[in-house]
């Protein structure tokens, strides 16, 4: 057998893995094994080969991002933060028409700007804001699909989780691709606020007819409402991203300021004590360790990948079919969004990334526009069924069995439509994440 042969079967055997309900890192880092082992008739050799990868996969300074922006983000989560953003945003909006959901998006964009995770954003306004667009007449289904679509904002604009990844796995600036992500993210959100509002007028149905509510008692003006609870997260938004554009210091050092300034904004507002503090530090080791075995099992298995010669097979076979840059871009973004009906997000990028990478290199593509769309592309699998992970977490927050898992994907397929739209028009023109660099 050769070794683009065996290299095929490695992708067989990971989804056949994965899907028996083996962990990712595990299936691919035994995959990867067994391919070297295969390929070098020596399971000696094979250990020696995955042992000086998972030495070199994270021993760099970059990975110190990771814990730190996780840490930040899991920090304003549970300081209510999120709360704060949807009042403010509602107080703003709340008057148009739709003006709840678009509320909704604009404090989950805001949400994202200080999280960088989706899933936090799904959980969170699923409590925040689904009961409120319920309680003015919207359906649970036009209102938990707002939540689900306006939840993906986590994954595109700065700090993202996936695009510390991807800068991690194809070897590029996480700063240029926070900035790079600032321009589709604002693109994503406008087009969120357009949709609702064209639902809420063409289908009424769907959306539901929101009637006037009894006001709710604010204390002081609006501007005074931003300046206590929107104005500290602005201002940790700002130096975070700011100081990474400026080129003041790395997204390490950023990540560890905007740590420490969650930290304190949450203290300021008495709504972390020293056990909760430790709650989170000890599940944002956790998560860092999960995303490390993910990172050491995806060097392994690119380490693999190139031992066999698959890469060099498929990188041939894509130029000497001529597809393209759009035709390559357009069926890699079709392959992404059909795996994201079976696999997370995470699993995606760690399985097509050694693959692609190649060949984006070969056609000269812009690793960091490519990295946006790659994203992006990923992100719409959270919405599409039958895993659709954004969905799962909306349900599981609500605990309502009179809003079934049903009514939350056929809420959020409208919002999955828009993101389609969106991703082919940052496709079309890359200036919409690369203007800023």
């Amino acid at each position: 057998m050769s070794g683009v042969e065996i290299g095929l079967w490695s992708l067989a055997g990971i989804l056949g893995l994965i899907w028996l309900g083996m962990h990712v890192s595990v299936a691919l880092a035994l995959t990867s094994f067994v391919g070297v082992w295969a390929l070098r008739d020596s399971p000696v050799y094979a250990a020696r080969l995955l042992s000086l990868a998972t030495r070199e996969s994270i021993s760099s300074y970059l990975f110190g991002v990771v814990p730190l922006f996780v840490l930040m983000g899991l920090v304003v989560s549970r300081a209510d933060i999120g709360r704060d953003t949807f009042d403010v945003a509602n107080r703003a909006l709340g008057r148009l028409k739709g003006g709840l959901g678009m509320a909704t998006v604009g404090a989950n964009a805001i949400f994202a700007a200080i999280t960088g995770i989706s899933i936090a954003s799904a959980a969170v306004f699923a409590k925040v804001a689904v009961p409120e667009m319920i309680r003015i007449g919207h359906t649970p289904r036009f209102a938990t699909g707002v939540v689900a679509g306006s939840s993906v904002l986590g994954m595109l604009i700065p700090p993202s989780l996936l695009l510390i990844l991807y800068g991690i796995l194809a070897e590029q600036s996480v700063g240029h691709l926070f900035v790079a992500g600032i321009g589709p993210g604002i693109v994503l959100a406008l087009a969120f606020c357009l949709g609702i509002a064209v639902m809420m007028r063409l289908t009424p149905g769907f959306s539901g007819t929101p009637v006037p509510a009894p006001p709710i008692a604010y204390q002081g003006s609006l501007a005074r409402d931003t300046a206590t609870k929107l104005a500290p997260i602005a201002a940790l938004i700002a130096l975070v991203l700011g100081g990474i554009y400026g080129g003041v210091f790395t997204p390490t050092e950023a990540g560890a300021i905007g740590a420490l300034g969650s930290i304190i904004i949450a203290m300021l507002k008495r709504r972390i004590t020293a056990r909760v503090l430790w709650q989170v530090t000890l599940e944002t080791g956790h998560i860092t360790a999960s995303i490390c075995f993910l990172i050491i099992a995806a060097t392994m298995y690119s380490r693999f990948l190139a031992l066999s010669g698959l890469p060099a097979f498929v990188t041939e076979w894509a130029i000497a079919k001529d597809l393209g840059i759009i035709g390559f871009v357009l069926l890699y973004c079709l392959i992404l969004v059909m795996l994201g009906t079976i696999l997370d997000s995470s699993s995606i990028m760690l399985i097509t990334l050694p693959l692609v990478l190649p060949i984006a290199t070969a056609l000269n593509l812009d690793l960091i526009w490519f990295g946006i769309v790659t994203v992006l592309a990923v992100e719409i699998g959270l919405l599409t069924p039958p895993l659709g992970l954004s969905v799962f977490v909306i349900k599981g927050a609500l605990d309502d069995p009179t809003i079934p898992l049903g009514d939350v994907f056929k809420g959020a397929a409208p919002f999955a439509a828009i993101m389609v739209i969106v991703l082919l028009l940052i496709i079309a023109v890359p200036s919409i994440s690369t203007g800023l660099l």
